[in-house]
């Protein structure tokens, strides 16, 4: 393990700088933060939870319900924090809850790049402890935001009770990537940069031709199974999906190839989560055999876990059965509380 601890323990040494030009630099960085924050329409709604400052910039977290333990739902790639409302909706009247945008979505203002696994994970760690909120967290992801709460786990193993992973890609999964579908092993090679701030890496404001070319591919509905969603978080969802882009994004500044090869290394140092209990959701509509047998290997991850087949969903469980994710929550947290083995 001491390679993967290696991994989150390294941190870039920065040369030094004289006052003057530090005070001349974080005078441009907080420009250009201002400029990205007023791209953003004057029409926005209120926020439904409280905006965190990150330091220069601010991170949505949406926190509701009391209990004993506290779940964390990190939302797939290009999703928001109301994705999660008709399970936090549940959750809530059992535990603690929490949801959130990261950095650059919805209200979440745009942060330092690039936004890798690590970066998220840090941000949302980050934001939950100025927050308050007390762990070890129940980490949840939906696609992802799988990967994210892996990383979480990894990197805050202390604040890490147990997980659930809504058909999250595995290592020998396949994924969009700009364009392009490729399988998740061949995008890891190269070192993971390390945590960047608003001082070391700022966002770089998206041109006005690309701005313009990304809004062509921006829809203008609610397309299902997003319209099982509550008519005002619909609302949220039309509001935020056809927001511009406030970042210039490419293959370097988006989830970088870089990033997976922690998830490979993960698979390879087996059970990283020790016994923590972890359930793997796989929504089986549409599912080839081949894409099950990736997402039972995330048992790996864990002496004390199991796949749950979700037959009437697919990709999106959490909307499609929303149930389903609600049990699979209540099933690790009983096993955290109690440290009892999962039923099978």
């Amino acid at each position: 393990m001491n390679r993967l601890k290696q991994l989150f323990t390294r941190r870039r040494r920065y040369d030094e700088l004289s006052e003057t030009i530090q005070s001349v630099f974080f005078g441009v960085i907080l420009l250009a933060v201002t400029t990205l924050r007023a791209q953003t329409p004057s029409s926005e709604p209120t926020p439904l939870g409280k905006m965190v400052d990150l330091g220069d910039y601010r991170i949505h977290l949406y926190c509701t319900g009391n209990g004993k333990q506290t779940v964390v739902l990190s939302p797939g790639g290009g999703g928001f924090s109301f994705d999660w409302d008709l399970v936090q909706q549940q959750v809530q009247t059992f535990a603690r809850v929490c949801s959130y945008d990261r950095a650059g979505y919805a209200w979440s203002d745009p942060g330092p790049q690039p936004l890798t696994f690590r970066q998220e994970a840090h941000e949302l760690e980050l934001a939950l402890k100025l927050s308050g909120e007390k762990g070890p967290y129940i980490l949840v992801g939906h696609s992802l935001g799988g990967l994210v709460a892996e990383t979480f786990a990894e990197g805050y193993p202390d604040e890490t009770a147990g997980m659930v992973l809504v058909d999250a890609p595995g290592p020998d999964d396949t994924l969009g990537y700009f364009g392009k579908l490729v399988r998740v092993r061949t995008l890891a090679h190269r070192t993971i940069p390390p945590i960047q701030t608003m001082k070391t890496s700022p966002p770089i404001p998206i041109s006005d031709a690309e701005r313009e070319q990304a809004m062509k591919y921006k829809s203008h509905k609610i397309n299902p199974p997003y319209d099982r969603l509550p008519p005002e978080i619909q609302k949220l969802q039309l509001w935020a999906q056809i927001l511009p882009p406030r970042v210039a994004l490419s293959e370097k500044e988006d989830y970088i190839p870089e990033e997976f090869q922690l998830l490979y290394e993960i698979q390879q140092f087996g059970h990283p989560l020790g016994g923590k209990p972890l359930i793997t959701m796989i929504g089986m509509q549409g599912a080839g055999k081949e894409k099950i047998e990736e997402k039972k290997a995330f048992q790996t991850l864990s002496t004390n876990s199991k796949v749950a087949e979700v037959q009437d969903a697919g990709h999106e469980i959490h909307l499609q059965d929303p149930d389903a994710v609600v049990s699979a929550i209540h099933d690790v947290m009983n096993a955290a509380l109690h440290h009892a083995r999962l039923k099978q």
